[in-house]
């Protein structure tokens, strides 16, 4: 069992539970915002294609509060 280790080696199961906690956190919110992204891209294909047209190239978007960017 690696655990979490202070910089200067020393096994820190406090810390390591709060940093593991935070990436949970992240990661659940990581999730949510794909889904939301897929979400749009589906949306924004449906109404293209009720006005008739056709998406011949990709979609980027990109957030405004990460900066990053969804192909």
């Amino acid at each position: 069992m690696g655990g979490y280790r202070n910089k200067e080696g020393y096994p820190d199961p406090t810390a390591g539970e709060a940093l593991g906690a935070v990436a949970k956190e992240e990661r659940q919110e990581a999730r949510e915002r794909n889904a939301a992204v897929t979400s749009l891209i589906t949306m924004l294909k449906q109404i293209i294609s009720l006005a008739g047209f056709e998406l011949v190239g990709r979609i980027v978007l990109r957030d405004k509060e990460t900066g990053k960017e969804y192909r």
